[in-house]
């Protein structure tokens, strides 16, 4: 007997070791080992991008980043749950490749607490949980050595795609405080001023920027672009000089970031009509010269694009009276025209465009050309002079012939292109061209074929609010411009950054076993359908017949009629069968699913733990 209780005794106390020994293993390796990950998603989602990691490298200064995590709070919505942890997990991937330069909190903010007051005071988004009221918070505050703050109000599961970009935006962002400079070039009254002896205010969009940079105008001086500005934004440049032209061209081969509207007819533009040739033409285009020509673009400024699918609806004047009608030269973007794939185009919903030009890549050019605006297919180049000549919509409809291809009306250009002037900078009259002129450089621009994008009236409406014109957004024209001037005075690390894959996985199987049975039942369910509106139909008609007639059903009319309503019955019951078999099975479905994922796998493993037990018992005996 002794042997046999110290046998027990000696496996009792191996596995109180074991555990003992499992437990010190795991608390060791999670301090020892904090920087060692593995990550085995399918699209690597922990896995940090290189510009990120980049970024995060090159930090001088240790940042703090505070997450803000109501977890009691949303105990009711696992969803936000799940997403929290994969911030927190996403979050605690940076600081591991800090080198303990990103300090990173974790605050679960109760109601009516000090972490609350915290929270509300650095300015993030709470939403209610419940009836009392009660705020849930998921967002994050960061801070840097000088008290810069920068904020994540509220981490919205929507932008799962682009929840690295917006991290590490914001970490770029605390390490490089100050205010971006925006330069702007342009022949529209942007700055507002005297026009045609009229005063007028700034346009929406210059007021909307200076709300996220310093804007500098440099319209009257654009030969004296300078690298102390962050991003150029050229807007309709019309009868640019030479020297102009070449300052434009050595700052962005120089790794200065622009942001081009050119324009085959801008409507916003007002040219003052030649009394000695009043039959001419205004002349509404701009370009660049030459330098579209070296990068390797096109803009046909004698087409414009018109798309019958895109098309906004105008009030026109017509035989009958002021009628509404597609007008092909105005074109409204919707989600599926811009690219899903880039962060300054991929949030937004609306893009309204007046009488815009087609960017074609020419064939022997050797860029990086990425359409970030585009037509349906069912679109076509439209003759620019035919707007001049003809106002009436609807002619310019019968004229209407698709070219079935896609046309691109804003372009992201990035690679190695040589200079316009390979000859060095034109004479500037002082006879010292510039000694530090290059030849080829890096190019990072962003090219629309419209400058009307930039108009009130094409995207923001006046509001009198209190006795103050207030300008209401009716369009993302707004948003994409200042998102595309943020993205561009950003790193190149941070302008690289791509969307992720998403978390949530679909049931993809689940999905088309439901859409089998769905297709399985849908021809009983549309043919007892018929039969049961067939049924209701002969019923309507026999009971109308009866109350028409002053007579007394005969025995055959009554007898036809219960049989309709029994028959109506039966059809309904059968309908009704057919719906909750449908229901019934993807119910069963469901909890043969649950039971594979809960049941079946530990049964597996208690199963091939009890065999290995009798196994063991068996050689021992």
């Amino acid at each position: 007997m002794a042997p046999i209780q110290y046998k027990k005794l000696a496996s009792g106390s191996g596995i109180l070791i074991a555990a003992l020994l499992a437990t010190s293993l795991i608390v060791i390796a999670n301090n020892l080992f904090t920087s060692v990950r593995l990550d085995l998603t399918e699209n690597k989602l922990f896995t940090l991008s290189p510009g990120t990691v980049s970024i995060i490298s090159a930090l001088e200064e240790p940042l703090s980043l505070d997450l803000y995590v109501s977890r009691r709070t949303f105990a009711d919505f696992p969803q936000l749950i799940n997403y929290a942890n994969r911030v927190r997990d996403l979050l605690e991937e940076y600081a591991a490749k800090s080198n303990g330069k990103i300090r990173l909190t974790i605050i679960e903010p109760e109601p009516f607490s000090e972490e609350e007051d915290q929270a509300v005071a650095s300015g993030l988004n709470g939403i209610a949980v419940n009836a009392a009221g009660d705020l849930g918070y998921l967002g994050l505050v960061g801070t840097n050595s000088t008290d810069d703050e920068s904020i994540i109000p509220f981490f919205q599961a929507g932008r799962e795609a682009a929840l690295e970009y917006d991290l590490t935006k914001l970490i770029y962002n605390l390490t490089n405080p100050k205010k971006r400079v925006v330069g702007v070039i342009s022949s529209l009254p942007l700055f507002g001023g005297p026009v045609q002896e009229q005063a007028t205010r700034p346009w929406a969009i210059i007021s909307a920027l200076g709300d996220f940079f310093e804007v500098r105008d440099l319209s009257l001086t654009p030969e004296l672009l300078g690298d102390d500005i962050d991003v150029l934004m050229v807007a309709h440049p019309k009868n640019l000089s030479e020297r102009a032209l070449f300052a434009i061209d050595q700052f962005i081969l120089k790794g200065g970031r622009a942001l081009l509207f050119l324009d085959p007819l801008a409507e916003a533009d007002n040219p003052e009509q030649d009394p000695a040739n009043p039959y001419t033409l205004p002349d509404v285009t701009s370009n660049l010269g030459a330098l579209t020509d070296a990068w390797g673009v096109k803009i046909d400024m004698s087409k414009v694009a018109a798309d019958i699918e895109l098309a906004m609806r105008v009030q026109a004047q017509s035989a009958r009276g002021v009628q509404e009608v597609d007008y092909l030269p105005w074109l409204r973007l919707g989600p599926t025209n811009l690219d899903r794939e880039d962060f300054s185009t991929n949030e937004l919903s609306l893009i309204h465009l007046g009488s815009v030009g087609v960017i074609e890549k020419q064939a022997e050019a050797d860029i990086d050309f990425t359409s970030l605006m585009h037509t349906t297919v069912n679109a076509m180049k439209m003759e620019r002079d035919l707007i001049f000549f003809q106002r009436d919509p609807s002619v310019m409809l019968a004229g209407f012939k698709s070219g079935d291809e896609r046309l691109t009306l804003a372009a992201r250009l990035r690679g190695k292109v040589g200079s316009a002037y390979p000859d060095g900078p034109p004479d500037a009259g002082d006879g010292n061209p510039a000694a530090d002129a290059v030849k080829e450089g890096e190019i990072n621009v962003v090219l629309v074929a419209d400058s009307d994008i930039l108009s009130d009236r094409f995207w923001v409406r006046m509001q009198n609010f209190f006795g103050m014109e207030v300008p209401q957004s009716i369009a993302n024209n707004g948003d994409f411009v200042i998102n595309m001037l943020d993205n561009l005075s950003g790193s190149n690390d941070l302008i690289s950054l791509r969307s992720r894959g998403r978390y949530s996985r679909p049931f993809t199987v689940v999905e088309q076993i439901r859409r089998d049975a769905e297709a399985q039942f849908r021809d009983r369910e549309q043919a007892l359908q018929a039969r049961l509106e067939e049924t209701e139909r002969e019923l309507l008609r026999l009971q109308q017949e009866s109350n028409d007639s002053e007579l007394l059903l005969t025995e055959g009319q009554t007898i036809e009629i219960e049989n309709f309503r029994a028959e109506q019955l039966r059809t309904r019951k059968e309908l009704r069968a057919v719906q909750h078999e449908l229901q019934g099975s993807i119910e069963r479905l469901g909890t043969w699913l649950k039971f594979i994922n809960i049941g079946l796998i530990p049964l597996l493993i208690a199963v091939l733990a009890l065999g290995a037990s009798l196994y063991q018992a068996r050689r021992k005996v």
